[in-house]
C-alpha cells in the first residue's frame, strides 16, 4: 500500500480510482464493510482502490483539551487498512484552513481535481466540509457534473443486533469489557508502543514486565488484563500470552499512566522494541497493596487466572501468525 500526504503527490496511475472517505477510528466491522466495498468495486472496474482519512482526528483538532478518545492511532489504522487490501492511503492534514474549506470546494478541488476519483464510497452518515454541511445527498448532487458515482453503505449491525459504533466500542473498553469491544472490532483491541526502561522492580519479585507508555489514545478501564503480546520478529509478529496491568501503579504512588505486561515463559530482552499488547479479558481493578510480598502474591494469582482465561480461548501458546487479524 502506498501512502500520500497531499493530493498533488498522487501519481497518474492511481487517479480514476474508487475512493472511500472517513475517519475510520478503530477500523471496526462497519468500517471494514465500507472499505471492503471500495476494494470490490475497484477490482470489478480494474481501477485503484484508495482511502482518504484525516490527521489529526477532527474531533481532536476542535477540542484538543479533551481526554484521549482515539481507538486507533495512525500506525494501527494504516496497518489495518493495508490488511484490507487498499492500494493507497491518502492522509489529509486537518488544520484550520482545511476545516474552513466549503464542502463543494473539497469535492471539486481535492476529490475531482486532485485525485480524479471515478467513484466515492462512504458510510450513510458521512459528513464533511465547513460546518459539516456536506453529506451523501450533496455528493450525489455533484456527482453527475463531475463524472463520478457515489455508493453509500447503510447502517450495519452484528448478529446480536448491536450497531457497529466507535462510541459503543469506547464505552466497552472504558467499562472493562474488552471481549464485547472485540465483537464489534472484529479483533482484540491493542495498546502498542516502544518498550521503555522502568524501575525494574518486577525483576526483583520474579515477574519482569515490559513497560509501554500510553498516551494519545483511549485509556481503557484501569486494572489487570489477560493479554496476548505481539513481538516483531523480522517480517512477522510472534504472539505470546501474558498478564498486564494498566494504570498508575498506586502501590508505588505513581501518577503517569503505563501498561506493564508480563509475558509468560519469556526471558528475552524487549527494551526499545515495538510491542503490541491485545487486551483479551479483564481480571480485576487496579489496587494498592501494603508491600511487595502482598503484590507478588496477587500477581501470581492474576497470572494463574490469566492462563486459564487465555487457554479457554486457545491463546495460551506462542503463535507464528497474529490472531488479531481482521475477521
Amino acid at each position: 500500500m502506498r501512502l500520500f500526504r497531499h493530493w498533488s503527490e498522487v501519481p497518474a496511475d492511481l487517479r480514476g480510482g474508487v475512493l472511500s472517505l472517513g475517519n475510520f477510528d478503530g477500523i471496526h466491522l462497519g468500517h471494514q464493510a465500507v472499505l471492503a466495498k471500495t476494494v470490490a468495486l475497484a477490482r470489478a472496474k480494474g481501477v485503484p482502490a484508495g482511502v482518504m482519512t484525516f490527521e489529526p482526528h477532527p474531533r481532536l483538532f476542535f477540542k484538543p483539551e479533551q481526554e484521549p478518545f482515539r481507538l486507533s492511532p495512525f500506525r494501527i489504522k494504516a496497518r489495518m487498512i493495508e490488511i484490507l487490501g487498499l492500494d493507497y492511503l491518502y492522509v489529509q492534514t486537518f488544520d484550520r484552513d482545511f476545516s474552513q474549506r466549503p464542502a463543494e470546494n473539497f469535492v471539486e478541488e481535492v476529490l475531482v481535481g486532485g485525485l480524479g476519483v471515478s467513484q466515492i464510497v462512504v458510510g450513510y452518515d458521512y459528513v464533511f466540509g465547513h460546518q459539516r454541511r456536506g453529506n451523501v445527498a450533496l455528493l450525489e448532487k455533484l456527482a453527475p457534473q463531475h463524472g463520478f458515482t457515489v455508493t453509500s453503505v447503510g447502517e450495519l449491525a452484528g448478529p446480536s443486533g448491536v450497531r457497529y459504533s466507535s462510541t459503543t466500542i469506547r464505552n466497552h473498553l472504558k467499562d472493562g469489557r474488552p471481549d464485547e469491544a472485540a465483537a464489534l472490532l472484529g479483533r482484540f483491541w491493542e495498546i502498542e508502543g516502544r518498550v521503555e526502561h522502568g524501575d525494574q522492580r518486577g525483576r526483583t519479585i520474579g515477574f519482569p514486565t515490559a513497560n509501554v507508555p500510553h498516551g494519545g489514545y483511549l485509556h481503557p478501564k484501569k486494572g489487570v488484563y489477560a493479554v496476548s503480546a505481539g513481538i516483531d520478529e523480522g517480517a512477522g509478529t510472534v504472539w505470546r500470552s501474558g498478564v498486564a496491568n494498566f494504570g498508575n501503579r498506586p502501590t508505588f504512588d505513581k501518577k503517569d499512566v503505563l501498561l506493564e505486561a508480563h509475558l509468560f515463559d519469556f526471558n528475552g530482552d524487549l527494551y526499545t522494541r515495538h510491542l503490541r499488547v491485545a487486551l483479551i479479558d479483564y481480571i480485576r481493578p487496579e489496587q494498592k497493596f501494603s508491600g511487595l510480598d502482598e503484590l507478588k502474591a496477587q500477581i501470581a494469582m492474576d497470572g494463574a487466572q490469566a492462563r486459564v482465561l487465555l487457554q479457554r480461548r486457545g491463546l495460551d501458546a506462542p503463535a507464528a501468525a497474529p490472531f488479531v487479524a481482521v475477521r
